[in-house]
């Protein structure tokens, strides 16, 4: 392997990449974009949760247990003006995920020290909402039932009730408990799995569309040489956008940055390697700029987005497609931004996910060089 050839390879390819300052800017722009897109729009946070109250009751009591709901930030709450209907069409058209009814004669069973009634309607259609927001709803109930036991206690000269047992949670690594915290390091692996992965997808093809790959193949330059050359120079793009990811993280979503940066760079840059190679593979296979395009946005994106695990829980799909996310890469990615964010985690614990991403990148340089050298063969 000569150095002056993949010298001349990787400065070839820098111009290149230059000279065509819309893909440019489009490579640069488009990390940030979808960042900013998929970090504000996307959120696994349920608050704001629209509820309908009907107080049949009217007392204070009900009165009071109504503006519970109004005071959490979990509720945005409205009355009903018509009633039990007025609940059932807002359900039915979508304005109200949550209906609670406070029956007729509420106050009066508080104060005889009978269980009182209150009926919550949830729409069904999102199950994971649904069930968080019954869930906030029945944990308010229940704290001024308490209350108002306590009160009924007090009146009738039985003391204080105590609580069977002292729940004091704690919460580790994510205090505010924040979707973003554990969203923005998964979106930063889909976001340059993907665009790693759009870069060099198309640039073995259109070397062969615009046929200069005929130009190359009369030089004196060997495919690895080639390989390596066009891999130097958009890796040097991918540095610029995975650099510009990982401080729109920290700096634009303040998701909290506890461990090592040189481990978070090395663990990157093994990462962005990978995904180099994985396009440039493709773009042997594909002669054609539009099916390599196609193949990297199936093999890279969908992927990274569906199975890394940083939108749905890999312990919750289907034992089949568990043992299929061992082979996506960004999973790993993903559990090593993750722990390295926002449990401060070091090599002794990721090790693992490293070495996976280690050898994943070796088998995929190996496999794109072998095919580029049978493709120019």
């Amino acid at each position: 392997m000569s150095g002056r050839r993949l010298r001349a390879v990787f400065v070839k390819e820098l111009r290149h990449i230059a000279r065509d300052w819309r893909s440019l800017a489009m490579a640069l722009a488009v990390p940030l974009l979808l960042l900013l897109l998929f970090g504000y729009a996307l959120t696994l946070d349920v608050d704001r949760i629209p509820t309908v109250i009907y107080d049949q009751d009217g007392t204070a009591e009900s009165r009071q247990l109504a503006e519970r709901f109004r005071g959490s930030k979990f509720f945005a709450v409205t009355g009903a003006r018509e009633g039990y209907r007025d609940v059932l069409r807002r359900l039915d058209s979508g304005k109200a995920l949550m209906g609670v009814v406070i029956p007729r004669g509420f106050a009066r069973s508080v104060a005889a020290g009978k269980t009182a009634q209150v009926q919550v309607l949830v729409d069904g259609s999102d199950s994971n909402t649904a069930s968080i927001a019954a869930g906030y709803a029945e944990a308010l109930v229940m704290a001024y039932s308490m209350e108002l036991r306590e009160q009924w206690l007090e009146k009738m000269g039985a003391g204080k009730l105590e609580a069977p047992a002292d729940l004091r949670p704690r919460v580790l690594f994510n205090n505010a408990m924040q979707s973003k915290n554990f969203i923005v390091p998964g979106l930063i692996a889909v976001i340059l799995m993907l665009i790693a992965a759009m870069l060099t997808s198309l640039t073995i093809a259109q070397e062969w569309e615009n046929g200069t790959m005929e130009q190359l193949l009369a030089t004196p330059v060997r495919p690895k040489e080639l390989l390596l050359g066009k891999l130097g120079a958009y890796f040097v793009l991918g540095v610029v956008d995975t650099a510009t990811a990982l401080a729109a993280g920290a700096g634009l979503f303040s998701v909290p940055m506890r461990g090592s940066y040189l481990l978070l760079g090395a663990a990157s840059a093994l990462f962005l390697f990978g995904a180099l190679c994985w396009g440039i593979f493709l773009s042997t296979v594909a002669r054609s700029q539009l099916l390599a395009y196609q193949a990297a946005l199936i093999t890279s994106f969908l992927p990274a987005f569906l199975l890394s695990g940083f939108v749905f829980a890999i312990e919750n799909m289907p034992w089949v497609v568990q043992q299929i996310t061992r082979i996506v890469p960004a999973r790993y990615f993903v559990t090593i931004l993750q722990g390295i964010f926002l449990k401060g985690t070091g090599l002794k614990v990721l090790w693992a996910p490293l070495l996976f991403l280690l050898i994943y990148a070796g088998i995929v340089f190996g496999v794109a060089s072998r095919k580029l050298r049978q493709k120019v063969a």
